[in-house]
């Protein structure tokens, strides 16, 4: 019997604690087979990002093409796409599948120390093209705010950004609705935590979990990842150690 298999269409992270680095290691932690569809490059570390580079459209529809093409693809993880063109070229390809898997979509607008990753003119149509495509949409307070009215989206909302001793991250859609409550981890590795979360609510759609338990498998394991991440590595905003804490 095969694996149950997820494709991440997001950037590089060169320091290896978000983007599609971290989607790869969540993805394996679950006993996930990951693909990937790379749209940006980024150089960063735990100190911020100092460079950004866009795919061309044409590199990220032919890697699309390819992975749908010969592989089974269970789920589909969305995070940073930087540009209009982009989220058009995603948004096509995802639209026009005969049969579309669940989309789960982290609306990936700033990274961890502050740097734009994607154009504010492009936030309307992210909006408007995928997240209509979208199973779930990720977005944290920042996010949810820029996004405004999302209608009949499903959307879990993350408290992780709001301010006080404990963590609020609520599931809403049509027939849904939980609440999750958990003390806030103080802790300053938190570099790829929205990435994480999105990642593994994916693997667990990819195993034929719901919904509902996929979000709360998700967050008790970035939950235990914020836990078990006491040795820092980089000087910043230090990375989450997939696969490497005690859980």
């Amino acid at each position: 019997m095969r694996p149950p298999t997820a494709l991440t269409i997001a950037g590089s992270d060169s320091g290896g604690g978000a983007g599609i680095q971290a989607d790869l290691k969540t993805f394996l932690d679950h006993r996930v087979y990951g693909m990937s569809v790379l749209t940006a490059i980024t150089a960063q570390n735990t100190r911020g990002v100092s460079g950004v580079w866009s795919v061309p459209v044409e590199g990220i529809r032919a890697q699309l093409e390819a992975v749908f093409a010969d592989l089974p693809v269970d789920v589909v993880k969305i995070g940073m796409l930087g540009d209009i063109a982009t989220i058009e070229a995603v948004a096509n390809v995802l639209a026009a599948l005969p049969t579309r898997p669940p989309i789960v979509l982290d609306p990936v607008m700033i990274a961890k120390g502050g740097a734009p990753l994607l154009r504010a003119d492009a936030v309307a149509a992210l909006r408007a093209r995928l997240v209509p495509l979208a199973t779930l949409v990720t977005p944290n307070v920042p996010e949810a705010e820029a996004l405004g009215d999302l209608g009949s989206a499903t959307v879990l909302y993350k408290g992780g950004h709001a301010e006080g001793g404990e963590v609020v991250d609520r599931l809403v859609g049509p027939g849904l609705s939980r609440v999750w409550r958990h003390p806030r981890v103080h802790s300053r590795n938190t570099h790829g935590t929205g990435c994480t979360l999105a990642s593994a609510i994916a693997a667990n759609l990819a195993h034929g979990r719901d919904l509902p338990d996929a979000c709360d498998r998700g967050i008790a394991y970035v939950s235990a990842l914020l836990v078990a991440a006491v040795e820092s590595l980089g000087s910043g905003h230090g990375p989450l150690l997939h696969g490497l804490g005690d859980r």
